[in-house]
């Protein structure tokens, strides 16, 4: 679809695509795919997630990125930020991490209001990097936004409905 119009973003969606498997690697019963390209700050993140819902829960299984940075000076550091930003993605996506407001003030005031990522959380994560010796673009924030809509597009394929229209155990804000 992306056509000759944004040759970066399909780059970085087809190394996204050839590196999971999607398409050509059956899931197994339960999961879906599900799959977002963003572009910030001219860099372009394609995400391809496995996902599925476990006890009344979203749960990521695996997150393989395609980044089309342009030169990547430092691939580690590229690597760490998109993880770093779908860590916060992730957070977004869990139940209890909605940010409430009370006669206009923000309800949630520290960590123990908003249920962050942890360890458990995680997924199996893979950062590619499109080789590139144009000039550097930038990093950082630009592994955050598509993170959600992956998740959520793998949650809608398995469901048939989006993550708003699902009763998710949002009880347990406080987990090990």
């Amino acid at each position: 679809m992306f056509g000759d119009k944004h040759l970066r973003h399909r780059d970085a969606l087809q190394l996204a695509v050839d590196k999971s498997g999607y398409g050509k690697t059956r899931l197994p019963e339960g999961r879906a795919w599900g799959v977002a390209v963003h572009e910030s700050f001219s860099s372009v993140v394609a995400y391809v997630v496995e996902a599925s819902v476990k006890d009344g829960r979203p749960v990521l299984h695996r997150v393989t990125a395609g980044v089309h940075c342009n030169l990547a000076v430092n691939p580690r550091t590229v690597e760490a930020q998109v993880q770093g930003a779908a860590v916060t993605g992730l957070s977004m996506c869990l139940p209890g991490s909605a940010i409430t407001l009370k006669d206009g003030v923000v309800e949630q005031s520290n960590f123990d209001g908003y249920t962050v990522a942890r360890i458990t959380d995680m997924p199996e994560f893979n950062v590619h990097i499109v080789p590139s010796a144009d000039p550097p673009t930038g990093m950082g924030e630009p592994g955050l936004p598509p993170l959600a809509p992956a998740f959520a597009n793998a949650i809608a394929q398995l469901t048939g409905k989006s993550l708003r229209q699902l009763p998710f155990n949002i009880e347990n804000k406080s987990r090990p």
